[in-house]
């Protein structure tokens, strides 16, 4: 590579500007109009994740090694039988918002168009199905209206099941600046105290599920106060009397709103007023409303209020929906969800149907939706379906209900599976397809504010790895469609994308791309990013939608939609008292496949841990650090506690990053219920009932090892965190230690043959230290401690330090007493774009007598690249300030 390459982030939706320059470092682009330049702290540590060990190099077949030809030959041949047998719906597609839009268009060209089913469904569902029905049933289509600047221009933000601060950093780092600019006042809304939370001007902690009832009280308090554009209600929308009606009947009073939502009145009171006297106001809403069986109607309560306060299209105000991963909005394009045709057509679009059938010259177009995630795989379980191809997602791990899902994947005929990365779904599939990943494939992606931008190759890949569109195509034309799938590369995909989407449009579908249908290869590789509509002869992107209405449905006028309340689908009670909510944490990404190769990623939080209420854990007995298992109707785990003032009583979150190749206690989806959405299909992943034990700690482990091991014993609790050259885990016991440790020892330590031993025992004083020696060359060490213990155990970092070189003679000793140890321990790092720890953070505010977060910026540099560190700043900065006013 001689020149820079310009690339996008393949993390959130934000959907940020990449620079891979000449030198190999990955910086953010200044040219990119989403990031201007910054990364968060996953995109700043891209570099640290193109290692090829321990990618996916050549097809497997049946656990061997094959060729390309053999692999897709006998992916062809297994799914044209199976279409044979028992016809084309006893084949699906779950595939990804990793996979680039060309690789979503020809999975969904092949299932849809040629082998005649819906089955083609996308672990989009999990995260953005009810905006996208939301979107439908009010525009007409699954439009986002609002643009990134609108969060700048907005004089009220609010935030909606959001934690912008950590799921998003970069967006939120645009609105504070915004904030520090112009005042703008935020409100978060969200059961749980956040780092997002700790900034705003208001935080409504809401009861789990209450959305509706929240929004429907303020849509009555709007219109009872005489806040709403009647004019522009009248002009372009319909059904808003009948939708009003449901939300009064939903709220008639402040204090109905306040029983359902748990809420204070006159927290409530104080964001009606807000929201009612500031006409530059965007909500913005992501996964907490998304991921719930009542996901749609919050979506369309949300929408419901900008409608009919006439907020939306113009500058600084509208509703908001920001997407989880980096291609979530391309997937939808193109119809990568089951109920979608493509180019945003739909199954019940008059003639839609016919029309794509005859731009693809497919007689035998599917003529219904397929299933969706969760029915998917039960159809695998008991059979319906029997031949899968998963395609860059983990659904072992990131699906409800993971342990049966595991099962269906145990049970399907042929499973095939694309991956970069062997993952806990690779090891049930009968074809292993190794892929080409991020930094090694080309395409587009688009991004929340309906931006397309490349995604460019800077590297080759490693092996025999191919893109994903390629080895669709190749199905396809083995299945005897080569002239339908005859790309050559792909710029061809997208520009028949983009013609399908012009195709017979008149205006009539938002969704128009057609000035790229005759984009030149060159002018592919040289593609701006660029937001979406862009018609055939149009020379400005698209910008704000629907201002003067406009909208995609039979009548140009949008649909006000009743939504009426309706509690949790399963609420706490039945021995399950407790209520479990999942989501994202800073610095990991899903499941960890790439983000968790990454040392500094681990620094923040190292372990998985169930997050209580003060008052819950006391009363459970469970301490800070202590285990405790979790059990549901579904399934149960054993993890580390961690306390949360900003917990709500009676609720548990649990991040969802963790495998088993990380953890003990597994995915934290194998706990979560299957409860869906009933008409967006996705699963609610904030609210399943749970019951909690605190269990006792018997001893406290450390266990450095040049291999990812996964160890077991009697009642042992572990967590893996990647250092230089190997791996720490974290071990704790909830059984006590045997009475002859040595097989205890032997199993953990996992020493190589012909391994020299070291150990020193102190039972006295319940310590114990072991290494396993190759050459001089530590392969492991194992400290343990009973609980109790004086003796303590080094800090997990520290030991990294023991895989460099050799171990002398005369060092042993030391090694094993742990004086070979770093002599101060590693700290907790809050910045982790820079590498600043807690300690070095403190001593600099005291020292220096810091006052506020820019100081700390000015004097460490934390906080001052994504900023997702700054809420912990800023709470390091008070409790520093409140203990010196009490002293």
């Amino acid at each position: 590579m001689t020149q820079a390459v310009r690339t996008t982030c393949p993390y959130c939706g934000v959907g940020c500007g990449v620079l891979a320059q000449p030198d190999g470092r990955l910086v953010g682009d200044p040219a990119h109009p989403a990031n201007k330049g910054r990364l968060c702290v996953k995109g700043a540590a891209l570099g640290e994740t193109l290692e090829d060990a321990g990618r996916l190099l050549h097809p497997m077949v049946d656990g061997a090694r094959a060729s390309w030809d053999a692999a897709l030959d006998r992916i062809a041949g297994r799914f044209a039988e199976t279409i044979a047998q028992h016809g084309p719906d006893a084949v699906a597609f779950y595939v990804s918002g990793q996979c680039l839009t060309e690789d979503y268009y020809v999975a969904n060209k092949l299932m849809k168009g040629f082998i005649g089913s819906g089955n083609i469904d996308t672990n989009s569902r999990l995260c953005m199905a009810s905006s996208v029905a939301g979107h439908t049933r009010a525009f007409g289509a699954d439009v986002v209206p609002g643009v990134y600047e609108d969060l700048e221009e907005a004089d009220l933000v609010v935030l909606v099941g959001s934690n912008l601060a950590w799921c998003h950093p970069v967006l939120h780092g645009r609105l504070q600046a915004a904030r520090a600019a112009r005042g703008t006042k935020l409100v978060v809304i969200d059961p749980r105290g956040t780092a997002t939370s700790s900034g705003a001007d208001l935080h409504l902690a809401l009861s789990p599920g209450s959305d509706v009832a929240l929004f429907a009280g303020l849509l009555a308090h709007c219109a009872g106060i005489g806040r709403l554009d009647r004019d522009w209600i009248a002009a372009h929308g319909s059904g808003f009397e009948a939708a009003l009606a449901a939300a009064r009947q939903v709220a008639p009073t402040l204090e109905r709103v306040a029983a359902l939502t748990g809420l204070d009145p006159e927290a409530i009171a104080r964001f009606y007023a807000m929201f009612a006297t500031t006409e530059r106001t965007v909500t913005v809403y992501s996964q907490g409303v998304n991921q719930s069986a009542a996901g749609t109607d919050k979506v369309n309560a949300i929408l419901n209020c900008h409608l009919a306060t006439g907020r939306i299209g113009r500058p600084g105000m509208g509703p908001f929906s920001i997407t989880g991963q980096p291609n979530a909005m391309g997937g939808r394009e193109v119809g990568g969800l089951a109920n979608q045709l493509a180019a945003h057509m739909r199954f019940d679009m008059p003639g839609a149907p016919d029309r794509v059938r005859r731009f693809w010259r497919a007689p035998n177009l599917a003529e219904r939706p397929g299933l969706k995630a969760v029915d998917l795989f039960d159809a695998v379980l008991d059979g319906r379906v029997k031949a899968l191809w998963v395609m860059a997602t983990n659904p072992a791990d990131s699906l409800p209900r993971a342990g049966r899902v595991r099962e269906a994947l145990a049970a399907c005929d042929f499973l095939v599976v694309s991956d970069c990365w062997e993952t806990d779904t690779t090891r049930y599939a009968d074809v292993v397809l190794p892929a080409a990943g991020w930094g090694e494939k080309s395409g587009t992606v688009t991004n929340s504010e309906r931006r397309i931008s490349r995604q460019r190759p800077f590297r080759a890949a490693p092996g025999e790895a191919k893109p994903d569109w390629w080895a669709l195509a190749e199905v396809g034309r083995r299945m005897g469609w080569a002239e339908a799938f005859a790309w050559e590369s792909p710029a061809a995909v997208f520009r028949e994308h983009a013609a399908l989407s012009a195709f017979e449009n008149g205006g009539t579908r938002a969704f128009d791309i057609g000035a790229m249908a005759t984009l030149s290869d060159e002018g592919y590789d040289a593609l701006a990013p660029f937001r979406w509509p862009l018609r055939a002869g149009a020379t400005e992107e698209g910008d704000r939608l629907f201002a003067e209405g406009g909208f995609p449905t039979p009548d140009g006028r949008a649909r006000f939609v009743a939504t009426p309340f309706r509690g949790l689908a399963a609420a706490p009670g039945g021995g399950f008292p407790l209520l479990l909510n999942t989501g994202r944490l800073r610095d990991q990404w899903h499941t960890m496949t790439r983000t968790g190769q990454v040392p500094r990623l681990s620094d923040h939080a190292p372990t998985p841990a169930a997050a209580f209420a003060p008052a819950d854990a006391a009363a459970l007995g469970a301490v800070e650090g202590g285990l405790v298992r979790l059990a549901t109707p579904h399934g149960e785990a054993v993890l580390r506690v961690a306390l949360d003032p900003g917990q709500r009583p009676g609720e548990v979150f649990v991040p969802m990053h963790w495998t088993d190749a990380f953890t003990s206690s597994g995915p934290v989806d194998l706990l979560v219920g299957a409860a869906t959405d009933p008409v967006s299909g996705q699963p609610e992943l904030k609210a399943t009932p749970l019951r909690a034990e605190a269990l006792p700690v018997r001893w406290r482990g450390l266990l450095l090892h040049r291999d990812a091991v996964r160890p077991e014993a009697p009642g042992l609790h572990w967590s893996r965190v990647p250092v230089a050259r190997g791996h720490v885990l974290e071990l704790t016991g909830a059984a006590p230690l045997p009475a002859e440790i040595a097989p205890l020892v032997e199993s953990l330590l996992a020493a190589p043959a012909g391994a020299e031993l070291l150990h020193i025992a102190d039972p006295a004083r319940g310590a114990w230290r072991f290494a396993a020696l190759v050459e001089g060359r530590v392969e492991a060490c194992l400290f343990l401690v009973r609980e109790g213990s004086r003796a303590g155990l080094p800090a997990g970092a520290a030991l990294a330090a023991l895989l460099d070189g050799t171990v002398t003679e005369a060092a042993r000793p030391g090694l094993l007493a742990g004086r070979a140890l770093a002599a101060k321990p590693a700290e907790r790092n809050v910045c982790a774009c820079f590498g600043v720890g807690v300690d070095t953070l403190r001593t600099c505010i005291l020292d220096r007598r810091l006052t506020t977060v820019a100081e700390v910026g000015a004097a460490l540099s934390a906080g001052t690249n994504c900023g997702s560190c700054v809420p912990e700043i800023r709470a390091l900065l008070h409790d520093l300030q409140a203990e010196e006013a009490a002293a």
